[in-house]
């Protein structure tokens, strides 16, 4: 019997390959907020006005302040949790160069903790720290790659084009078509869109995809019919 091939991350590591799914996982939720948030807003414009001017100017400055909304918040919460680890990685190597011995067994301490016999996890200890006891501190105590520290301008960049790929939709969906067209055609187009992201982040999150589909196309429409509303009352009040 010829042999399985092997699967597309046999041989990527689970640190790599986790990273990479948070990473796709973190931009489709981006392009879930500027979807529901973009579909929203002109959806809200389009039944108070039917001049494409003025969906037009709506739709840019809301997918605009919330790409930037998303890359500023972003960049701060990246920014301070790598703040975070570089602090914990100055104090990890301090106490490795002030107290190793105190170090060596805190290692083989935890080690035991995960099972390993007392003296089996002092030689694994031992053995760890003659090759690198810095790398093997933080990889057990702390869980950080000190060679892979989160870029927070990379995060806020990622961040924002996956705001601005899903507000794209909405907002051509909405200037494309007729006055008689354009809110309907955009109310199918953004479902659409949710379900696919919803079955996407389930699949990455290895959770069931109906559930999730049913909540983020439920949320989506109901989004889009209570701004839709609300620029009825306006345009009818004259607002």
């Amino acid at each position: 019997m010829a042999d399985a091939e092997p699967s597309l991350h046999e041989h990527e590591p689970h640190g790599d390959l986790s990273s990479r799914l948070n990473w796709l996982r973190a931009g489709v939720l981006g392009a879930n907020d500027g979807i529901v948030s973009t579909a929203g807003l002109v959806v809200g414009v389009a039944a108070a006005t039917t001049d494409r001017g003025s969906l037009l100017t709506a739709g840019v400055a809301g997918l605009v302040a919330g790409a930037v909304s998303m890359a500023l918040g972003e960049y701060v919460s990246v920014s301070t949790q790598r703040d975070t680890e570089r602090s914990l990685l100055i104090k990890e190597r301090r106490e490795l160069e002030e107290q190793p011995e105190e170090e060596l067994a805190e290692l083989a301490a935890l080690y035991e903790a995960k099972g390993l016999s007392a003296e089996t996890a002092q030689t694994v200890a031992r053995e760890l720290t003659d090759h690198d006891p810095f790398a093997a501190h933080v990889d057990i105590e702390l869980g950080i790659d000190p060679d892979a520290l989160t870029n927070p301008w990379h995060a806020a960049g990622s961040s924002a084009v996956s705001f601005v790929s899903g507000a794209l939709l909405p907002l051509l969906s909405i200037l494309l078509f007729s006055a008689s067209l354009r809110v309907p055609v955009t109310f199918v187009v953004v479902l659409v869109a949710l379900a696919l992201t919803g079955s996407i982040s389930a699949r990455l999150g290895g959770s069931p995809g109906r559930p999730a589909v049913t909540r983020v196309v439920i949320g989506g429409a109901i989004a889009m019919a209570v701004t839709y509303a609300i620029g009825q009352l306006a345009g009818v009040a004259g607002i």
